[in-house]
């Protein structure tokens, strides 16, 4: 028995992020089949509103419940199939059943929601954003069946051949009477497992399509606010450059206040512009994916997606673009009267330090006066204590008169003041040194 395999301590996340190469993985799929397809745009709570209508659905059919973690769950309801799948800004709901082909194009083609209850339908949490019916027929079962009339609209037919010519597709791209899409399949020789991933990727196009068009409002909303903002700037360079100091601290409170205004719509509009275009990649890929070739005289799929995607396309990356200069011109602006005015503040305290200098000269000017005072005034005082001494010494024997005495000591006190006032100016510019 070969010994026990010693393992280091695992990452936490490690099981879930090796798992996800396989999450979300396609069934294998069998011709003739109705798929009808929903997605529902949800906020957090609408989205385990959705995991609880999906629990709902399992306890009615006696299901085990799904687990409280799960972000996509295969059903099987007997008669009819289902997937559910949790996204970030969005829950899809994929039906799936067989169908009898028989007579397919000469009469409106039954749906997979015939057999889904009416009321569960109705109270899908979100709103909703996609529907799309898919019909997965085998080559032999259409026949000599059209199209046009009971299930697509002739004059916005597109088709093409796909997974390398081995299949068919078919759709208008247009809402019918009930709300939903309609596309056309024909399997050919595609095998099951391959059908699966062509049908998931068909139906990936029109999600991620819808996804990505949610940016399109937004755009035309943010050209508005654009347009009046960068009006406004323009009107903030014109009063700039003709300005004078006292207008100064208007213009940059109102330039302060637009540049709130454009990063508040940037923030505000920046994640659902960065989503739409991750949205718009992944429709190419997915028609890359899909191996189309013409069919004479139709449009292909791909052409026409994207010849209809790209001015919405444009429209919102143009927003962004427009997004980003409008505030680097704003931040350029607000840098150049900010520095002016610090240019001008730099002025003012040259000239404010200018006058201080200036009365500190004068202070000094005045210390110096106050001070020769001061040394006569000590003078007088000292020489008045001098001769009152002198007098008392000269009645003791002091052989000189207290004038004398008084007059004498008149240098020699004027120096020591002197003297000792320049010492104690040396220490205080010491000490402030």
């Amino acid at each position: 028995m070969p010994p026990a395999t010693i393992h280091p301590r695992p990452h936490p996340q490690r099981a879930a992020l090796h798992n996800e190469i396989h999450a979300r993985p396609p069934e294998a799929l069998g011709a003739p089949l109705a798929i009808s397809h929903m997605v529902m745009v949800c906020d957090a709570a609408q989205r385990e509103a959705s995991r609880a209508h999906l629990a709902a659905l399992a306890r009615d059919h006696h299901l085990p419940q799904p687990d409280a973690s799960i972000t996509h769950l295969r059903l099987d309801l007997g008669a009819w199939r289902l997937r559910w799948e949790l996204h970030t800004e969005f829950v899809s709901w994929t039906f799936t059943r067989p169908f009898d082909a028989a007579g397919f194009g000469t009469r409106a083609p039954d749906d997979a929601l015939a057999a889904v209850p009416r009321d569960w339908l109705a109270s899908m949490p979100g709103q909703w954003l996609v529907g799309m019916h898919l019909w997965v027929l085998a080559s032999q079962d259409f026949g000599n069946g059209s199209l046009a009339g009971h299930v697509l609209n002739e004059e916005t037919l597109v088709a093409s051949t796909v997974a390398q010519g081995h299949g068919e597709v078919y759709t208008d791209l247009a809402l019918h009477a009930d709300g939903f899409a309609r596309m056309v399949l024909l399997a050919g020789t595609i095998s099951p497992r391959g059908l699966g991933r062509l049908v998931q990727q068909l139906l990936e196009i029109e999600t991620y399509r819808m996804a990505a068009l949610l940016g399109l409002p937004a755009a035309r909303q943010a050209f508005a606010v654009l347009g009046s903002a960068e009006r406004e700037l323009a009107e903030l360079a014109g009063a700039i450059r003709a300005a004078d100091r006292n207008d100064e601290p208007q213009l940059l409170d109102r330039l302060t206040k637009l540049a709130g205004e454009v990063e508040s719509q940037y923030a505000a509009t920046h994640a659902r512009f960065s989503a739409s275009a991750a949205y718009f990649e992944l429709v190419d890929r997915r028609i890359a994916d899909i191996g189309e070739s013409r069919l004479p005289g139709l449009q292909t799929l791909g052409e026409f997606i994207r010849r209809r995607l790209t001015p919405a396309r444009s429209t919102c990356e143009w927003a962004t673009r427009r997004q980003d200069a409008l505030s680097q011109r704003v931040s350029r602006i607000s840098n150049l009267l900010r520095t002016r005015v610090e240019i001008e503040q730099q002025q003012s305290s040259q000239g404010l330090l200018g006058a201080m200098n200036k009365r500190q000269g004068l202070q000094l000017q005045l210390q110096a006066t106050v001070e020769g005072l001061s040394v006569a005034a000590i003078t007088y005082y000292v020489v008045g204590l001098v001769s009152y001494l002198a007098k008392g010494a000269h009645a003791v024997g002091w052989p000189f008169s207290p004038e004398s005495t008084a007059a004498a000591a008149i240098p020699v006190v004027v120096a020591a003041v002197w003297l000792s006032l320049r010492r104690l100016h040396r220490r205080v510019f010491q000490a402030d040194a």
